[in-house]
């Protein structure tokens, strides 16, 4: 099911070296005739990759035509989500456009910086709370799974081991994807850790770089944090 119509194709699950991608999970390989309506359905979404494609395919040689490799910021995506009817499946393409929207639409915790001199008598005349129509093609995600990982913890910070929203009794613990959803589209458990709003916020404005061998985000500035909670990475 692809955008509320129904198309048929084989969904062949390939097999690959474990050893090799021990992270990997599937690899699923969608086969269907190149003039089928689920190709024509594709080629008309999928109009940025499609084009890099034939584009590369025109000036290589025949015999390096085989396998052409998109370019990662020109990558675009088919999720695959199994439905209650056997046999079906639901697909939802997410474009270069889609990433582009999604990004600059996404809600950043990071407060934004100006320079600026202190004055605390500056009035603001044009202050106002303004209604906005527009439509936007977000991902879903299942937050089930993050949910679950912050029970997992008793809503502790991985990082730290506090639970600083108990003392007010409330639970502010947060998910974050070590690599950024948007880019990576993979909402498995491995790709979250739970950390306080603290640690959230300072991972995004510095942006660390994690260790997944060591469990160690790794700072700009040569700081490392260790994650001392680990149940599940």
């Amino acid at each position: 099911m692809l955008e509320g119509l129904t198309y048929k194709a084989r969904l062949v699950n390939q097999k690959f070296d474990e050893r090799k991608y021990p992270n990997r999970k599937d690899i699923l390989q969608i086969r269907y005739h190149p003039q089928s309506e689920i190709a024509e359905k594709l080629r008309s979404i999928f109009t940025a990759s499609y084009r890099y494609i034939l584009e590369q395919r025109n000036s290589l040689p025949e015999n390096q035509r085989k396998f052409i490799k998109v370019p990662e910021e020109q990558k675009e995506y088919l999720a695959i989500y199994t439905t209650d009817y056997p046999d079906t499946y639901l697909f939802e393409c997410i474009t270069q456009e889609d990433t582009r929207i999604i990004k600059e639409t996404m809600v950043h915790e990071d407060e934004q910086e100006y320079e600026a001199s202190i004055n605390y008598n500056t009035v603001d005349p044009d202050a106002t709370i303004a209604a906005v129509n527009q439509m936007v093609k977000i991902r879903k995600l299942n937050r089930a799974i993050g949910e679950s990982l912050k029970l997992l913890y008793n809503y502790r910070c991985q990082i730290c081991g506090e639970n600083i929203g108990a003392r007010y009794g409330v639970s502010i613990v947060e998910s974050h994807h070590i690599d950024p959803f948007v880019e990576s589209m993979n909402n498995n458990a491995e790709n979250q850790v739970i950390i306080c709003p603290n640690h959230h916020r300072i991972i995004h404005r510095a942006r660390p770089v994690f260790d997944r061998r060591k469990l160690i985000f790794v700072y700009h500035n040569g700081v490392e944090e260790r994650i001392i909670l680990n149940q599940h990475l």
